[in-house]
This record gives structure tokens, C-alpha cells and sequence, in this order.
């Protein structure tokens, strides 16, 4: 149903009505657009009771009557925002639930009680969902307002932070149930659990002064071009300066701090300044798109260049609404904090506004409000309890995930890096010094970007109380770890979740890699020994020694507890120097095995020789590190490539060394293989350095030529279940299948080369065509390189029957003398087994290049099903060469159980494959399955049956993070007054009449 715009308003009232508006704790937005609705109400002579946890003056300025009352109750949260621009999906659903869940009971007993006691006639939420319900319990109907829901907002978080909070949003749906109807506004989401929609006009509030009044009192000449940087929340550090600006602008900033220093091109709006006016004088508005931006924006025609909030889903149907009426200019985030914003206020002036539907909404909704008060019924009569509620949440799904949906929800953005056409170039990072977005404010970064980053932004806040007292031992080294005077760098590198490929990488065979959510953080200053904080012991050794101060490694390792290792590591750089070259990987490795509780330094500290020995690098400067990683060790998902990673692009960056991802990796792989000692391939480190976040990193590892980015369909999605079972790929079973691949490479090789010459001899100068063409093969397959590149038919045809199952390393020795790998050793007295691990890589090959292919192309029935079968494929292939587990083999068992289901029938399919990753014998499964609610609760259900039956609940791996090359480094300095912030900065706390 739509109420047009023309409206006979809200006639004086033949009853006075009292209403009870609720008000949701997200943001100003709602309580501006909640003040024009009561105003209209209150002009019609009825009493208006809002019930919120926005200050008073957002009401009281708007409205002035004794018929207005507020109640200060916060009844929900909205979305927790890391940073200005960020929503922190999870911390988002844990507040709600410590806000509106848990208090549940105890809310609907007071507010029952209270609607009673004012004898409200009609319940208005805006978009409260208990409210709904406390008016049910109170007999009393109820209305909802709103452009979106929260079970809408709510349903992406839970997939993202888990399905544990599931229970969040059927309770936020069924809330809604009980609501009569919805009066829906423009630029609104899909909102399935209302049973009756009325739709009406934007909501904006009324100008009280012209743009010429505005402009008269602000004394700012006609020629001078305004605009008004509405930032609710943003970060009180951040520097504006005065060449953000073109030359003949003036910007009005709401929300600044009064003793804020601001460039004489900017001017700081009063708290209480009213902001549509403001607007309606502006020649365009800076900000993030929100529900009161957007519609005073469209309403007074000032063109919006906006920054988008990373996992905000109101978002993207506000921005239609803004870029259909041609009102919106989208500014890069990088753009916005290094001022360059000269080419998107240009391009915004240039825009013409053309919305000319109705902005008296507020009016519209109050006169539906009034008559339904007094008893007019504009629902219908639909289903209602159990069924709804299950079409609600489902429907509400569906229209986020299906494909060729009318309005498109892009998967949420890891970065804002869209640019704004050609026209506009993009702009380098500023290496001036700009003060970070994060909100951890006792940092200036003068090269880099958090990229809306949670983790990287709690790793700067963990960093910036390292002042503080600690007694844990870690924190404590941590502490004295930097001079604070000195800059220090900052970088990231994700695990990786081996969706294809896995041991196949030594092989050379193509694999298809995704960075997960999980990174590692690492912490690097470069100081003069002179200047260097030395630990005590530290210190001691240089006493010792006598002269003068010499370059030291000091590290600190976040999570020594759960590791069992010691938390700190020191060494003296001379100690990798033997005379006046670099110590060789040998001796490395025997330095850091002489204490197994800091052998995990070899990971960090074994970068700076690599560094020397591949590339003559000198290191005359001490160095401290702090390593925090929150990928998990043991799980198969590269931790130590992502704490490689990390630390030598954190020491690359420090010293100047201008290294390519692809190469960082191949250095990466040299600390494993040479200096840890664990033989590796190469896409571990591939993966967590060039990977893109939501790809797949395709790779041919020969050694390591990447061949592009997979986008993963919409309609897939793709988990990773852990075990539980410890995985190393240092481990022996690991290593002896290694040496069995490389074993049967070199028996074909050999066995090629005796084909070669007998079919010679046998021809001699009068072979025809076709065995000339079978002798260039045989030839390639005397000489080859990696044993991915014999395709599976030459195998079975030609060699498949000389290759053993086993053999012991004596007998290989005598015969073929070694087998070409560099990394491993064969045992003389140890039996490996040579056909299943020389079979793996040779058809795993060919089943990574059908999976790329089958993703790469158009959907389809079989697509799934297939895709699933490769991967049972590879993980029943993993087995045959020894590298499962009971734990993996159950983890699939159950995958297969659910595939095969009644329910996933009923589905058209959920789950569809599974296999063990990296170098299996434990670790983690990657599991395959329809994009849809019932394939994640599928997922929470093996986890809660591998508990069940094990013992053990596992971990699950959900989402993915761009890789370190594509983070690249921070460059930070710590403020000399550093200003105290909670761990998601002071966005939750500064909201201005502003935010949206």
C-alpha cells in the first residue's frame, strides 16, 4: 500500500491520543527523523512520550511543547563501529545481546508496565524490536517507521561472526511480528518480517532559515563554495589541513572538539547547529551515507560525496537512492585522510540534483499514526506466528545472496578502492603525515592505511597501552621493548585456507589458495644501537663484551602461553655474521634448535638472514619486534607462513627494500625450508603474501608463477572446520611423502629415458610422424622438472605399472643414487612409499584445473556437485599417501551425512564436498556448500556433532583479508600526549546530532 504525498496534514485531534515512540540506540539519524513524526503528532494535539538514549537537545531544538516527553532507555545498540567507517560485525552482536537479550525478561516486565501506566494508545518503534513485543504484552497495537530492520542488518553479521548469535535474529524477527504494519521509508531494505507494508514520502525535516540567512549569520560570501563535513563519530585526531581544500572553499565541520585547531578554511558548527539548514546552504556535504544525510541531501538538492561504511547493509540501498537521483559522488577512503579531495568537490558541484518526489513524509506517517490510534485497520489478515517467522528470516536471506536480485547487495568491502571513473585519477598515499582513521588516536601514521581493518586496528590500540603497567611477562617485555620517540613499522599477513592444491604445491601443480580473516600482526623498530631499550640481560651481554654498542634483535611473541614457548627472544645481529659473510642455513638452524622454547624465532628472526644471504643486505641498526598472530597454530592454515610474512615485510619496509610480494614469498620459503627446517612448497607463503581478500589465489608453483584471482560466485561459499588434530608440515609423515613424490619423479624420469633409447634404436633415422612426436614427449619426460607437468593419460599409459608402492631409501640409492630435493634427506633405513604420493600430484593437477575452470564458469546444476566431488577426491587421495586423520576423516564423514540429508534435498542442496588441507595428518577441513542459512547452520551442526563425539568443539574458519603485499606497511609515531580511547576507539562515544 502508498500514501501519496498530497496529505490534508495531521488535523487537530477530535481525542487527545498519547503514543509511545521508541527510538533505536544506532546513532542521531533516527531520533532526527523521530522528531518530525512527534512534531506532527504534537501539533495535532496528542502526547508524544519518546523513549531513547539520544541527548535531549536533539529533540527539544526541533520541537518545543509540553507535549513532548523523553524518557532516557536504551533498549538496543544498533551497530558497534570499529572505526568512523568500519562496523564491527561481532562486537555488534555480543553488545546487543549483553543490551537487549540477556535484560529480556526484566525489559518486558517494565516497559509492559510503563506503556500501562501511561495508558498509551498506540506504540510507534523506530526500529526497536522489543518494543513490538512489550506492546503485545500490554495489549496496546503497534507500528514500526523505518527504512531498514535489524534482523536484516543483524542475519550478514551472524554469517560472518558466527552462527552462535543465529538466535539474535529469529528473536529480532519475531519481535517484529507482533507489529501491525510497517510504514515504510524510501531508500529501505528488504524487510520480510512485516506483514503489511504502508510505503511514503522521505522523512526531512523542515528548513527554519534560508540558504541567504545561513550564509548572512556563518558572514560567508556567495562567492565563497561551502560544504559541511557531517562525520558523526569521526576521529577527534584526525588533521585537516588547510590544502584539503581547493583555493576559494569553506568547510563547516559538525561534531569537531571546541578546542580542536583548525586550518582558516575550516570552522567548527556549534553542537546545537541545525543541520538542515546548514545543508540546504551548502554547495555539497561530505560525510557517510545514512538514512538523515541522504534524505536532507535529496530533499534541499546538495550534492553528497560520500565514503562508504564497510559492512553497514542499510548502505548500499541509500547510495542507489542518492546515485539514482544524481546526487552522489562516492571520495576513496585513502582520499578523504590524505586530503585529497579537490577532484570529488569539483565533480559533485558539477552534478544536478534531480529529486522532486515528496520530503513530507513526516506529516504522511503522522496522520497514519493519528488514524490507526483511533481504531482504522490497514493490515490485512496474513499468517502469522511459526510460519512467518521462518519466511521472514529465509526470505530476508534470500534477497541478500540471489542472483539477479533488482537491487544488488555487493559482498561487504574489505577496502573502498572503487575509483570514481577516469577522469579521476587515483592518488598515491601521502607520506606526509595524516593521522590514522582507526581511532586509536596516540599514533600518527604517516605512511599507510588500516583499510578498515578490526584486527589491525586492536593491534595499534594494544600497542598504545603498552605504556601501562603489565604483569603478564610478555606485556611486560613488550613494554620496554620501543623508544616511542622513533617511528615504528607496522605490517599484516593473513593466514590461508588451502581450498585446492595442497601438498601437490613441491609438485608444481596449479593451486587454488583463499587469505582468511585471521592475520598476523608484527612490529618493527629500526633504532641506533646508541638509542636502543635493551632488556637487562640484553644489556649485560654488551657490558660484557666491552666497546661500544652494537646492533641487536630483540623480539617479543604475543601468546607464548598458549604455545608453550618463551615469549621473548634476543640475539646479537653480529651472531649471523662469520667473519664477513652471512653464517650458512646449516649453522642458522642448529642456532635457533639449542632452545626448543624459542626455536619459534627462527621464523621471525631467520627473515634478516635470508635477507643477507640472498641479497647482500647489512644490518647495522638494532631492531625490535613485536610478533601478535591470530591465526591459530596447528590447525593447517599457515600460521608460520603469515609470522614469516609479516616479519619480512615488516623488516623490508624498515630498511628501505623495495621487494615484489611474489618475491617476498620465495625469501619466505627460504626461512622454512632452510632455517626451520620444514619442507614446505612455496603457496603458503604465496598465499599470505599476494592474496586478495574473497579470491582464490590461482598458482602454478614452478616455482611460483601466479596466474590470476578466482572470484568465488556469490551463489558458493566456502568454510574451514578444524579438527583439533595438531598439523605440522615439519612433521615426518609430511616429509616422507615428500620424499615419496620426488622418489617416483625420479623413477619415471629414468624409466622415460630407457623408453627414449630403446624406441630410438628401434627406429632409427625412419621413425614417421607420429613417433616423432612420441620421441619430443619421452624427451620432455626425461628432463622433467616437476611431475605436475605429466598429464594423468601418459602416466597410466606408460609408467603407472613401474612405480612401486614403497621402496626402502638403501635400495633407491643404489639405484638411482638421490632424488633431486634440496630440502629433504632419504634415509637409508626408512621404507616410503613412492606410487600413492608420485600419483597425488600428477591428478590433483588435473582436479585443481577443473575446479578453477568449473568457478570461472556459467552456474549450473552439476556445478556443485562436481566441485564437492574434487574435493572428496583429493582428501581420499590424501589418505592413500598416509596424510589423514581420524579427526579429518570424521569431519568429512559428516559433511557427507548432511550432503546426503532429507533436509539438504529439500534445499536443492547445501553442503557438497570436503577435504583435508595443507599437509594433512590433522589440521583443518575445507568444506564446499550452497551460499545460503541453511548450509551455515549445517556448518554450526558438525561442529556441535564432532563436540559430541570428540570432545572437541572445533574451530570454523569463516571470511577472508587481503594479503600482505596488498596491506602493505604502516609508519607510525607515537603522540607525545597520547589521549586515552576504549578498544574500538571514541566513535561510540562522540555521536553528534549528525550521525546517520
Amino acid at each position: 500500500m502508498r500514501i501519496e504525498q498530497e496529505s490534508d496534514g495531521v488535523s487537530a485531534s477530535r481525542k487527545h491520543l498519547v503514543f509511545a515512540y521508541y527510538v533505536t540506540g544506532h546513532g542521531f539519524g533516527h531520533a532526527t527523523r523521530v522528531t518530525e513524526v512527534a512534531r506532527h503528532l504534537i501539533d495535532a494535539g496528542h502526547d508524544v512520550h519518546v523513549v531513547t538514549g539520544a541527548p535531549d537537545f536533539v529533540f527539544t531544538s526541533a520541537v518545543e511543547s509540553p507535549r513532548l516527553f523523553i524518557r532516557k532507555v536504551l533498549l538496543d545498540c544498533g551497530a558497534v563501529q570499529a572505526d568512523a567507517l568500519t562496523v564491527d560485525r561481532l562486537a555488534s552482536l555480543e553488545k546487543y545481546s549483553e543490551t537487549a537479550v540477556k535484560p529480556r525478561a526484566k525489559i518486558l516486565a517494565i516497559e509492559t508496565e510503563w506503556l500501562n501506566s501511561i495508558k498509551a494508545d498506540l506504540v510507534v518503534s523506530d526500529v526497536v524490536p522489543v518494543a513490538c513485543r512489550a506492546a503485545a504484552d500490554a495489549g496496546i497495537r503497534s507500528v514500526c517507521v523505518t527504512n531498514f530492520s535489524w534482523d536484516f542488518i543483524y542475519a550478514e553479521y551472524v554469517m560472518a561472526a558466527g552462527l552462535h548469535h543465529r538466535s539474535i535474529v529469529w528473536q529480532i524477527a519475531e519481535d517484529y511480528s507482533h507489529c501491525e504494519f510497517l510504514i515504510r521509508l524510501p531508500g529501505y531494505c528488504p524487510m520480510p518480517a512485516f506483514r503489511d507494508v504502508i510505503d511514503v514520502p522521505l522523512v526531512v525535516r523542515r528548513l527554519h532559515k534560508s540558504a541567504k540567512e545561513v550564509r548572512k549569520e556563518l558572514n560567508v560570501p556567495e562567492d565563497v563554495k561551502l560544504v559541511i563535513l557531517n562525520f558523526g563519530g569521526q576521529p577527534s585526531g584526525w588533521k585537516l589541513k588547510e590544502d584539503f581544500l581547493p583555493p576559494g572553499w569553506l568547510c563547516l565541520v559538525c561534531g569537531a572538539s571546541e578546542n580542536e585547531d583548525l586550518p582558516p578554511n575550516f570552522r567548527t558548527l556549534p553542537k546545537d547547529a541545525y543541520t538542515p539548514d546548514i545543508i540546504a546552504a551548502c554547495d555539497c556535504m561530505l560525510g557517510k551515507i545514512g538514512y538523515g544525510t541522504c534524505s536532507e541531501a535529496l530533499a534541499y538538492k546538495c550534492p553528497f560525496v560520500f565514503v562508504r561504511r564497510d559492512y553497514f547493509n542499510e548502505e548500499p540501498f541509500l547510495r542507489n537512492m542518492l546515485e539514482y537521483y544524481q546526487c552522489g559522488v562516492e571520495m576513496i577512503r585513502r582520499d578523504l585522510i590524505t586530503g585529497h579531495w579537490r577532484p570529488y568537490l569539483e565533480r559533485a558541484i558539477s552534478l544536478k540534483p534531480c529529486y522532486e518526489a515528496g520530503i513530507n513524509g513526516g506529516e504522511v506517517a503522522a496522520h497514519i499514526l493519528q488514524e490507526t490510534a483511533f481504531g482504522k485497520n490497514y493490515a490485512s489478515d496474513k499468517l502469522s506466528g511459526a510460519r512467518r517467522l521462518r519466511d521472514a528470516i529465509v526470505l530476508g536471506y534470500q534477497l541478500q545472496r540471489a542472483p539477479g536480485r533488482d537491487i544488488a547487495i555487493p559482498e561487504w568491502y574489505a577496502t573502498a578502492e572503487d575509483q570514481l571513473g577516469q577522469s579521476l585519477p587515483s592518488s598515491p598515499l601521502d607520506n606526509s603525515g595524516f593521522t590514522s582513521h582507526s581511532g586509536v588516536e596516540d599514533f600518527d601514521i604517516l605512511h599507510g592505511d588500516v583499510q578498515g581493518l578490526p584486527d589491525t586496528v586492536a593491534f595499534l590500540q594494544s600497542l598504545s597501552e603498552l605504556v601501562e603497567k603489565h604483569t603478564r611477562r610478555e606485556r611486560k617485555a613488550a613494554a620496554n621493548l620501543f623508544n616511542w620517540e622513533e617511528e615504528i613499522f607496522v605490517t599484516r599477513a593473513p593466514g590461508r585456507l588451502d581450498v585446492m592444491g595442497g601438498i601437490a604445491d613441491y609438485s608444481g601443480s596449479l593451486v587454488l589458495q583463499m587469505p582468511i580473516r585471521e592475520a598476523c600482526h608484527v612490529a618493527l623498530q629500526r633504532v641506533h644501537p646508541t638509542k636502543h631499550r635493551l632488556w637487562k640481560h640484553a644489556e649485560a651481554r654488551q657490558n660484557d663484551k666491552g666497546g661500544d654498542p652494537t646492533a641487536v634483535l630483540q623480539i617479543v611473541s604475543y601468546g607464548s602461553e598458549l604455545g608453550n614457548r618463551g615469549p621473548t627472544f634476543d640475539m646479537d645481529l653480529s651472531d649471523f655474521m662469520d667473519g664477513d659473510k652471512p653464517i650458512s642455513y646449516k649453522k642458522a638452524r642448529k642456532y635457533f634448535a639449542q632452545d626448543p622454547s624459542q626455536k619459534w624465532a627462527a621464523y621471525v628472526a631467520g627473515a634478516i638472514l635470508v635477507l643477507m644471504t640472498e641479497l647482500g643486505v647489512k644490518f647495522e641498526d638494532s631492531i625490535s619486534m613485536l610478533v601478535s598472530s591470530a591465526v591459530p597454530e596447528g590447525k593447517g592454515v599457515s600460521s608460520s607462513a603469515s609470522v614469516e610474512v609479516a616479519s619480512m615485510a615488516a623488516i623490508a619496509a624498515a630498511h628501505g627494500l623495495n621487494i615484489s610480494s611474489r618475491d617476498l614469498a620465495l625469501l619466505c620459503q627460504k626461512v622454512e625450508n632452510h632455517i626451520v627446517g620444514a619442507p614446505c612448497g612455496v603457496m603458503d607463503q604465496m598465499a599470505s603474501a599476494c592474496g586478495e581478500a574473497n579470491k582464490l589465489l590461482a598458482m602454478i608453483c614452478q616455482p611460483a608463477e601466479i596466474v590470476g584471482l578466482v572470484e568465488i560466485p556469490s551463489h558458493i561459499r566456502v568454510w574451514g572446520i578444524d579438527s583439533g588434530i595438531r598439523h605440522s608440515v615439519g612433521g615426518a609423515d609430511y616429509g616422507s611423502v615428500r620424499i615419496g613424490a620426488f622418489m617416483g619423479m625420479k623413477m619415471i624420469k629414468s624409466r622415460a629415458s630407457q623408453e627414449l633409447t630403446e624406441m630410438c634404436a628401434a627406429n632409427g633415422l625412419n621413425s614417421d610422424e607420429v613417433e616423432q612426436d612420441d620421441i619430443e614427449l619421452l624427451k620432455q619426460e626425461t628432463s622433467l622438472d616437476y611431475l605436475c607437468n605429466l598429464m594423468p593419460h601418459r602416466f597410466e599409459a606408460l609408467y603407472a605399472k613401474t612405480i612401486p608402492e614403497s621402496i626402502d631409501g638403501e635400495t633407491f640409492l643404489n639405484k638411482y643414487t638421490n632424488h633431486n630435493d634440496p630440502v629433504t634427506v632419504i634415509d637409508e633405513k626408512c621404507n616410503y612409499g613412492v606410487r600413492a604420493p608420485t600419483i597425488h600430484p600428477i591428478y590433483e593437477n588435473f582436479r585443481v584445473k577443473t575446479f578453477k575452470a568449473l568457478l570461472t564458469s556459467a552456474s549450473s546444476a552439476d556445478q556443485l556437485t562436481t566441485l564437492g566431488e574434487l574435493l572428496y577426491q583429493c582428501h581420499y587421495s590424501y589418505s592413500a599417501c598416509g596424510l589423514g586423520s581420524d579427526g579429518t576423516d570424521r569431519l568429512v564423514h559428516l559433511v557427507q551425512e548432511l550432503q546426503h540429508s532429507a533436509a539438504s534435498k529439500s534445499e536443492g542442496g547445501t553442503l557438497f564436498g570436503a577435504k583435508i588441507t595443507g599437509g594433512g595428518s590433522g589440521g583443518t577441513v575445507c568444506v564446499i556448500g550452497r551460499n545460503c542459512l541453511k548450509s551455515s547452520e549445517q556448518i554450526f551442526e558438525i561442529q556441535q556433532r564432532y563436540k559430541k563425539a570428540t570432545g572437541y568443539l572445533p574451530f570454523i574458519f569463516e571470511g577472508s583479508s587481503p594479503g600482505a603485499g596488498k596491506f602493505g606497511y604502516l609508519k607510525i609515531l607515537r603522540r607525545a600526549t597520547p589521549k586515552k580511547v576504549d578498544s574500538y576507539g571514541d566513535f561510540n562515544a562522540v555521536l553528534t546530532e549528525n550521525e546517520s
